[in-house]
C-alpha cells in the first residue's frame, strides 16, 4: 500500500486541562501518514485522482482551531476520523504532538493507528 504524508501541521488550538491552558491558545503539531492507493492518480496524471494532500490540511485546520478538548487522546481520536470518514483513506498513522508541554522535553503527545471499517 502506498503512503500520503503530511508532516510538520501546526495548528493553533485550545487544549489541556489546567486553568493557565484555558486560557490561551497552543500549538499543535500533527504528523499524519495514509494509507492511499497512488496507481490512479500516477496512471492518470490528474490531481482529482489524488489524496488532496492540501484539502486534508485545510479541513484539519478548520476543525482544530475551533477545538476546545481537555486530552490530545479526545482530538487525536477525532482528527483520526475526520480523515477516515471525509478522506476515503484505508488507514492513518496520526501522532500529535504538544511542544513546551513538558519542561525539558522538545514536545509530549500520541501517536495513533486507526483503520476504516
Amino acid at each position: 500500500m502506498d503512503h500520503v504524508f503530511i508532516e510538520g501541521l501546526e495548528i493553533e488550538a485550545l487544549i489541556g486541562i489546567y486553568d493557565w491552558e484555558r486560557r490561551i491558545r497552543q500549538t499543535l503539531v500533527f504528523d499524519l501518514e495514509m494509507a492511499f492507493d497512488n496507481r490512479v492518480p500516477a496512471a492518470s496524471d490528474a490531481i482529482e485522482d489524488t489524496l488532496n494532500y492540501k484539502a486534508i490540511s485545510k479541513r484539519l485546520v478548520e476543525y482544530v482551531s475551533q477545538s476546545d478538548f481537555g486530552l490530545v487522546e479526545t482530538l487525536a481520536e477525532r482528527v483520526a476520523a475526520i480523515v477516515l470518514d471525509e478522506f476515503g483513506v484505508r488507514s492513518v498513522k496520526l501522532k500529535l504532538s504538544k511542544p513546551g508541554a513538558v519542561r525539558g522535553a522538545r514536545a509530549v503527545g500520541v501517536m495513533i493507528e486507526r483503520s476504516a471499517p
